[in-house]
């Protein structure tokens, strides 16, 4: 075993002698060849392991980048989505930006024909009709549409009319409630976005007229008050001469801004005693029925609603937090506005068999499977105010403003016409039914989709608006403007361009397909009729008044 073990062991050993190979050249050759061949594929391993390893390198680097983009998208703890700096504009964007301005532009110049200086045009009578008293509802609404879609002559020839021929001393009875938000509301955006004065006292000359329907016994005020003389009173036809909630509770944001415009902090005080009073005896579940009675500040029994009547108060609590910076000055209407959303979350239900999310409105204990179209205003305000919540609330929350807005969009996508009716009916194993089968060309399905593209840079929603834009212009233009419908379901047109399809609805329109730089979230809130105010915060009793500098939105975009 042993010298198997030798004889073996001479064997491997005489092919690492070098006089081996020296002795034969053939066998050193072959030797040299092989040395250099595995020289190569080893070399050749090498540099495709480094290779590898810094694709590998790059391939992770490009994963994480996908990653947190993902994470942006998602939003992380649902925070919204940053639009990127200078990113170059969707041309599709673009395209359908310009087509809303050409709307805006038809609207605007069939008015200025037909109905100049009164407060809405009549379409297919080629006349305009003072609905509203002649305080030029359209033009006031109209002010900042035009200026921020940058039609500069039509901007400067409605600010000229305001100026010499708006006259608010009128003996009409004028509802506190659309004044404000129309008139009021208009003429304080236009000074914010112009930085014409002229326009600040126009707005102070028409809220000093409604001042005195504040002065009841609890601050809560009436509804109905003459221009002229200041009598203030409630509509007839209201409960027991009540106030309506959202009558009542929806000028703070004008008159708040008013007051911080001015220095005169008596606008201010009228609106917030209000709050105050309605406070005293908030419910837990932060619900408020349609009907409060001036005098004692009670409620009273009757319809408990997102819908008409009631909408607006929900939204205007959220909004004077965020006018104010939402700083501890405006907490309390950050805490009322979170109680009425667990009221919100109570009158949730789901369809059947589609499982559509809706609002359900509330009589006593009773639920009614009814939603209005005007409660569509929610899903954006649920977005708007889901950033105050920490992040399994705000996910929560903007989960359901994506729903409440799907079923908003079927409003629309249901009928033959595309466009919604005006309040839809729920029943079991149906979904949902047109209930009364107007459209007036309201705007709260595209406002809420308008924020919820904004706050969560999803381009869905940009798609439903642009369907919606497209079922207005097939079902509601006419050669001299736009109408609405008296039914969804045949098409039957009316004869009434309401004033806020300009304010409203198409600057909503326009801005789901503008950058988000132009009237920015960040710095402007919008009132109820779409007139975006400046935010400024509140620190103190003391307001300062606010100096605002010109800006031409419509110059900084294609469109």
């Amino acid at each position: 075993m042993a010298r198997s073990r030798s004889i073996s062991s001479y064997g491997l050993w005489k092919y690492l002698n070098p006089g081996y190979y020296l002795r034969r050249p053939r066998r050193l050759a072959l030797l040299f060849i092989v040395f250099v061949s595995v020289s190569m594929i080893v070399w050749d391993r090498i540099n495709l392991s480094k290779e590898h390893e810094d694709k590998v390198y790059k391939l992770n680097e490009e994963v994480l980048r996908l990653e947190q983009m993902l994470e942006e998208l998602k939003g992380v703890g649902n925070k919204p989505l940053k639009p990127l700096k200078n990113a170059p504009e969707d041309p599709v964007e673009v395209q359908r930006r310009q087509k809303v301005k050409e709307a805006m532009i038809h609207a605007w110049s069939s008015y200025e024909k037909y109905a100049w200086g009164k407060d809405e045009l009549q379409p297919r009578t080629k006349d305009g009709t003072d609905s509203f008293g002649g305080l030029g509802a359209t033009m006031v609404d109209s002010l900042d549409t035009l200026y921020i879609m940058g039609l500069d002559e039509q901007f400067q020839k409605a600010r000229d009319w305001v100026a010499s021929s708006l006259d608010f001393d009128k003996d009409y009875d004028a509802s506190m409630f659309e004044t404000t938000i129309r008139v009021v509301g208009g003429l304080l955006s236009a000074y914010d976005l112009s930085g014409d004065k002229m326009f600040l006292e126009k707005a102070k000359d028409i809220a000093d007229r409604l001042l005195p329907a504040w002065n009841t016994p609890t601050g809560i005020p009436y509804n109905i008050i003459n221009l002229r003389n200041g009598k203030a009173h409630n509509p007839s036809w209201a409960a027991g001469g009540d106030s309506i909630l959202a009558d009542s509770g929806t000028e703070q944001l004008e008159f708040i801004a008013l007051s911080q415009r001015t220095g005169d902090p008596k606008y201010q005080q009228k609106v917030e005693k209000v709050i105050t009073e309605l406070n005293k005896n908030f419910p837990a579940d932060g619900l408020l029925p349609i009907y409060i009675n001036p005098d004692n500040g009670n409620p009273s029994y009757s319809t408990t609603t997102f819908g008409a009547m009631g909408d607006s108060f929900y939204e205007y609590l959220l909004k004077v937090w965020v006018q104010g910076n939402k700083t501890s000055e405006v907490k309390l209407y950050r805490e009322m506005w979170e109680k009425s959303m667990k009221g919100l979350l109570s009158l949730i239900k789901k369809s059947t068999p589609s499982s559509f999310t809706y609002l359900c409105e509330k009589n006593g204990n009773n639920m009614i499977d009814k939603m209005d179209e005007l409660a569509c205003f929610a899903p954006g305000m649920l977005a708007l105010g889901a950033s105050g919540y920490g992040p399994e609330e705000e996910k929560k929350f903007l989960a359901l403003a994506g729903e409440l807005a799907w079923t908003c969009y079927n409003f629309y996508q249901s009928t033959p016409t595309k466009l919604a009716g005006e309040n839809y009916f729920f029943t079991a194993g149906q979904d949902m039914s047109v209930g009364t089968s107007w459209n007036i060309l309201r705007p709260e399905t595209v406002e809420s989709l308008f924020y919820l593209w904004r706050l969560t840079g999803n381009k869905t929603y940009q798609e439903w608006g642009w369907n919606i834009f497209e079922a207005f212009e097939k079902n509601s233009r006419v050669e001299s403007g736009y109408v609405g419908l008296k039914d969804v379901n045949t098409g039957a047109k009316d004869n009434k361009m309401q004033s806020f399809f300009l304010a409203e609805t198409l600057k909503y329109l326009y801005l789901l397909f503008s950058p988000s730089s132009v009237i920015s979230l960040d710095e402007w809130v919008f009132n109820t009729e779409a007139h975006p105010l400046k935010i400024v915060a509140r620190n103190g009793p003391h307001k300062p008044t606010i100096t605002l500098r010109q800006r031409r939105f419509g110059h900084h975009t294609k469109g």
